[in-house]
């Protein structure tokens, strides 16, 4: 079988996430959504939030061979005890080619047996990402066509 992790902050999980996901199942047989718990990174939602928008987004879309998961250590160590032998990650622009460079360097010195998997975000959701959605929403700009409903039902729920 061939799997993959698709780690990330996912604060909250976006279309753009949900994209590259969907044509990552083109490609692998098997994909794990990898929420990082840092508990030195300030998030908008706890973990408990974060994996809930992600399943429920999984199930909204009828999504198969998704999971989702969490850890607080080395992605690349939780890659090998699941024998996932690929990281998805998504790139936006080159600001984000910058920051991968650097991830994908670090995450080989560790282990390069475990291969880095780019995936272009398409036009209509290149400029999506987390942060922007959080300001949007909070200055009450309609978000619902850049977000899964399960993110906001969360955000209704949470930002009354």
């Amino acid at each position: 079988m061939n799997k993959a992790i698709y780690p990330g902050s996912f604060d909250p999980i976006t279309n753009g996430h949900i994209d590259i996901l969907k044509r990552s199942l083109n490609v692998f047989d098997e994909v794990i959504i990898l929420i990082a718990d840092n508990p030195n990174k300030s998030s908008k939602f706890t973990v408990e939030e974060r994996v809930l928008m992600a399943t429920e987004a999984i199930k909204e879309l009828g999504l198969k061979n998704v999971s989702v998961d969490t850890t607080r250590g080395l992605v690349v160590e939780y890659a090998k005890s699941h024998d996932a032998k690929c990281m998805i990650r998504g790139l936006r622009a080159v600001s984000d080619f910058e920051y991968e460079f650097q991830l994908t360097a670090a995450n080989y010195y560790i282990d390069n047996s475990i291969d880095i998997v780019f995936f272009m975000s398409h036009t209509e959701t290149n400029f999506i990402s987390s942060s922007a959605i959080h300001e949007l929403y909070l200055s009450k700009v309609d978000i619902s066509k850049l977000v899964p409903n399960s993110v906001l039902k969360v955000y209704q729920k949470k930002y009354r």
